[in-house]
């Protein structure tokens, strides 16, 4: 089991940039693959990025591909994402979650580890 808290979240005019951060506990961070997922108000959450536990293999939605950076640091338990160029539709609540035995990197139901999350409010 890992804890996780994300913090980076906040109020940004669209064009602009964030970078979420999720500070995992635990002495086996590293063996967890990590994801990024989000929820806007009535809306199903939705997977955003993940990043396998080597940091070699990441994958992200179509809808933030090209504009966001998945890493993580495993010296420092930690994983990031780098969001550009935001858009008024990235507005969510982010959620970290973590996995140990991860095999469909989309799929929410594959993470045993979540964390609070985190708000994104982007304004036009």
């Amino acid at each position: 089991q890992v804890h996780l808290v994300e913090s980076g979240g906040g109020l940004v005019q669209a064009g602009g940039s964030l970078r979420l951060s999720c500070a995992a506990s635990g002495r086996t961070f590293s063996t967890y693959a990590m994801a990024w997922f989000r929820q806007a108000p009535g809306k199903e959450r939705e997977f955003v990025a993940a990043i396998r536990w080597s940091g070699g293999n990441v994958y992200y939605a179509d809808s933030v591909k090209g504009r966001s950076t998945i890493s993580r640091d495993n010296d420092k338990n930690t994983m990031y994402l780098q969001m550009n160029s935001l858009k008024p539709e990235d507005t969510a609540n982010y959620y970290c979650a973590a996995g140990q035995f991860v095999s469909g990197v989309y799929n929410q139901y594959e993470y045993g580890n979540w964390g609070q999350g985190t708000q994104v409010t982007v304004s036009s």
